[in-house]
This record gives structure tokens, C-alpha cells and sequence, in this order.
């Protein structure tokens, strides 16, 4: 182990140091299950078959059932086929299923619910390393009250994905290389952003890499005790970090026949793909065609003109650059992607690196008046998720 790493595993009560975000988190959490347990049953409608069995989540539990090749074919032509779901969410439920007397449907509720737990704890993690324990409680408590947060309770992806982007970041800044790379791969056989994780590993592990070799050239030597096993791991983890994703994406090229590029295939199907943008720009020119849908336009250029301005305070900040490099890619791909534009909110869920700016000034607060800024956002935020889940939701 390096000095950083014997430093950062020698620290005591890592459970008792993330409790109060942990609990901040449930709390919100189940303000959030509440809020949507009584708007559905206003509206005669299943609260837990919204978070279960709707949407992406009925394609996750086909797969858990029943395996890959699965398709529905549209009027239009389009094909939707189950291959552009990645694995690791359906194995969890399979074995989840395998396990105890419940469906999959239950078992990919159970694992959301366990993966939002640990990805508060690894965004507490990261943020805590980076800034200070207040700031760690912060960003947990502003990344569960997101106006989509309700997502972080639903049998989607996206819990288990921040949940191994995160740990695997923290494990990146305090030089666990080959944990990172791991976590990485798991991370790639989640979510096609899985490369976001790999990418990050990448460039620290290039970054350290270029750092060693110049401390040798001032200081004539490397230091013996830390620089060979250092490149080895840091070797490996960066062939593992890239494998899970690169892995799905050739099977499914391998078995639609379509080659290397066969997942593109099967995106396109969904209408989905890289355009840089240029779709999500047609869709908020085409709000203001009317002045009833023109506020909806002003306020998506808005949010992506603060979602620009928080990454540059990032940058400023200088935050390590693997969280830059992650929270980038994370939020170009969830923009300039032609997929439906409803799920563009979720899609940014992982970017958690983009709320560290908000956590610092929040942090500084009395805890009286964050507690109160925090509550006060947690009952809009669980208000809207209801309402959301209740009317078009996530695709």
C-alpha cells in the first residue's frame, strides 16, 4: 500500500463519520416513498407498481426472467430491443429472485434501495476527501432532494451506477488503482456511461503516472518502496476499468452480427445516439413556437446554462481532476444525446461532482438554517416526484 492508502484505510469509524448523511438520506428517502404512497392513492393507483414495474424497470425484470432477446416492433419501424439494457442491474435481480420468495420486480426495488444507501455513503465519501466532513453531509443531502430523486428509489439503474462511479472515484483519489478499476468495470456492465468511470480512472492513472516520472527526474530516483508496485497496480487497474462496458458492448455486436459497432444498432433503434446536442436543441427551439410552451424553453435554457455554470465553478474550485473528467462526460453524454428528452433529469443523477459547489456554501451554514433550507427543498422535491410518477415520468 502507498502512504496515501495506509493513511486513508487507517481511518477510524468511516460508518460513524457517513451516519448522519446516511441518515439525512433516509430520511429524505422516505419522505419521498410517503409523499408518492398518498398521491397514488388519491389517485387509485400502486405506488410500489410505479416504482417497480413501469417503465425501464419492466425491461430490466424481462431480461432477469427471461434473458436477452426480447424486441418490440413499433408501427413506424422502430425496433426496441432488450439488448440496449445493460446486465449487472438483471443479474442482481436474478439473484435476488433465486434467493427468497420474491419476483424480480421486488428484488430490483430491494437493490436500488440497498445501492442508493451506498452511493450516499460514496458521494459522502469523495466529498469528505475533497472538502471536509460538513461538506460530505451536503452534498448527500442535495444530491437525495434532486427534483427526480424518487428515481433513487425505483428498480432503475441509476442508484447502482452512482453507487459504483462513486466508490470507485474515491478509491481513484486515495490510490486504490485496482479497486477503482474494478468498480469501473462493474460500473460499465450497468450503464453505457460506465465509460465516464473508466475515463476518469484513465486519466488519473496517466496524470500519476507523468507525476512519478517528473518527481524522478528532479529528484534523480523514484522512491524503491512505492514505485514499482505503484505503476503495476495502477497498470491493472487501468486494463479492468474499461472491460465491463467494452465487454457488453462487443457481445451484443457479437450476437446481433452487426459487429463492433452492433450496440449503435440497437441504440438507433430506441432513437437513440451522439448528435452533439443538436436534437435537444430542435426540442427547446420548438417551446417557444407558442407562448404557453415558451416558459418551459426559457427554463430548460436555464437549467443547462446553470448546469454549464456549476461545472465551471468545479473547474475553478480545482477539484481532482477525476471528478472533473467523470462529471463532464457524464453531462455531455445526457445532453447531446437524441434519446427522449423527459429522461435527460435522470440521466444527470450520476453527475454528483456538480453539486460540491452548492454543498461548500451550504455547509457553512448554521445547521439550524441548512436544516431548514434542506427540509424545505426535501418537501418540494418530494411533492414533484409523486406528482411526476403520477403523470408522464421517466421513460
Amino acid at each position: 500500500m502507498t502512504d496515501l492508502e495506509t493513511r486513508t484505510a487507517g481511518r477510524p469509524g468511516a460508518l460513524r463519520r457517513a451516519a448522519p448523511a446516511l441518515l439525512g438520506y433516509a430520511a429524505v428517502r422516505a419522505l419521498g416513498l410517503l409523499a408518492l404512497a398518498l398521491w397514488s392513492a388519491a389517485r387509485d393507483t400502486s405506488a410500489y407498481t410505479l416504482l417497480t414495474a413501469r417503465w425501464d424497470s419492466l425491461w430490466y425484470t424481462r431480461v432477469a426472467e427471461l434473458g436477452y432477446g426480447y424486441e418490440v416492433r413499433l408501427p413506424n419501424g422502430d425496433v426496441h430491443s432488450n439488448l440496449a439494457f445493460f446486465p449487472l442491474l438483471p443479474w442482481l435481480e436474478r439473484l435476488g429472485a433465486a434467493a427468497g420468495p420474491w419476483s424480480h420486480a421486488d428484488a430490483g426495488f430491494v437493490v436500488s434501495l440497498l445501492a442508493s444507501l451506498a452511493a450516499a455513503w460514496g458521494i459522502f465519501a469523495v466529498a469528505e476527501h475533497v472538502y471536509d466532513r460538513r461538506a460530505g453531509v451536503c452534498a448527500v443531502l442535495l444530491w437525495a432532494v434532486l427534483p427526480v430523486g424518487i428515481v433513487q428509489s425505483m428498480a432503475y439503474s441509476e442508484s447502482l451506477f452512482t453507487a459504483l462511479a462513486a466508490w470507485s472515484l474515491y478509491a481513484v483519489l486515495t490510490g486504490r488503482w485496482v479497486t477503482a478499476g474494478s468498480l469501473a468495470a462493474l460500473a460499465g456492465l450497468t450503464r453505457p456511461v460506465g465509460l465516464a468511470v473508466a475515463a476518469a480512472v484513465w486519466v488519473a492513472a496517466i496524470t500519476a503516472f507523468v507525476r512519478s516520472r517528473s518527481e524522478a527526474v528532479t529528484d534523480g530516483a523514484l522512491d524503491p518502496a512505492r514505485a514499482p508496485g505503484d505503476g503495476v497496480r495502477r497498470a491493472l487497474g487501468m486494463l479492468l476499468a474499461p472491460l465491463g462496458a467494452a465487454g457488453y458492448v462487443l457481445w451484443v455486436g457479437h450476437r446481433t452480427g452487426q459487429g463492433p459497432l452492433g450496440y449503435l444498432d440497437v441504440q438507433a433503434g430506441w432513437r437513440n445516439g451522439f448528435d452533439g446536442g443538436v436534437a435537444f436543441a430542435r426540442f427547446v427551439a420548438g417551446k417557444f413556437t407558442s407562448f404557453p410552451s415558451a416558459p418551459a424553453g426559457v427554463a430548460l435554457i436555464v437549467g443547462v446554462a446553470l448546469l454549464v455554470l456549476l461545472y465551471v465553478v468545479c473547474v475553478r474550485q480545482r477539484q481532482p481532476v477525476p471528478l472533473l473528467v467523470y462529471a463532464g462526460i457524464v453531462t455531455v453524454l445526457a445532453l447531446c444525446t437524441s434519446s427522449y428528452f423527459g429522461s435527460k433529469p435522470r440521466l444527470l443523477l450520476p453527475a454528483f461532482p456538480l453539486l460540491l459547489p452548492l454543498a461548500r456554501p451550504l455547509a457553512r451554514l448554521r445547521t439550524s438554517r441548512s436544516a431548514l433550507v434542506v427540509g424545505g427543498v426535501a418537501v418540494a422535491s418530494a411533492e414533484y416526484g409523486a406528482f411526476w410518477l403520477n403523470g408522464s415520468g421517466p421513460p
